[in-house]
């Protein structure tokens, strides 16, 4: 797993796609807070840049230099979730302008897998995480289904995890400053 990291490392600090296995489904990835890499994530999907996309971060330390204000019941979901959750935060900050949504939101999750949980740590910021398909398209539910577009289109394909079976992707709820929770997905 350490040369893995260490390739996916690489390819994040020089500005490039990874396609890599996270606690949901495989995912392209790229450092969140460059809108040049962020803008190759759009284009290999074919995805309209108002569209925005999810990132992860290590932990809730993490979580809060990119976050301006966390709700306190976003602690309360990190607990007592079973499931990975993908949080919709209000007033997004020291990320890539083209990550955040025109109403500053930004959907973060902190992802339950240890290649992740590794990488984000050493990394050092949070890193996007969108479906490894084109939009329009159905999300891949195991490496094997994902397209020769894609795995061509990415700088790195990191080597782990590549028969698991993913079923579904996160939960999504929206977490207001003002209090209001609402589930998208």
């Amino acid at each position: 797993m350490q040369k893995e990291i260490s390739n996916a490392l690489q390819v994040l600090k020089d500005g490039g796609l990874l396609l890599y296995p996270t606690d949901t489904v495989w995912g392209i990835g790229c450092d969140a807070t460059n809108p040049e890499a962020v803008k190759k994530v759009f284009q290999l999907k074919g995805r309209e840049d108002n569209k925005a996309l999810i990132c992860l971060v290590a932990d809730d330390r993490m979580l809060s230099k990119y976050v301006k204000e966390i709700p306190q019941v976003a602690f309360d979901i990190f607990e007592i979730s079973e499931e990975p959750i993908t949080i919709i935060y209000d007033d997004a900050q020291n990320l890539a302008e083209n990550l955040i949504a025109t109403d500053k939101s930004i959907a973060i999750r902190i992802p339950n897998d240890e290649f992740c949980f590794q990488l984000l740590r050493r990394f050092g910021k949070p890193i996007v995480s969108t479906s490894a398909n084109t939009s329009h398209e159905a999300t891949p539910k195991s490496y094997k289904e994902i397209t020769s577009h894609i795995l061509k289109g990415v700088d790195y394909v990191v080597n782990l995890h590549r028969e698991k079976i993913c079923t579904k992707p996160s939960s999504i709820i929206k977490l207001s400053a003002n209090g209001r929770v609402k589930i998208i997905r």
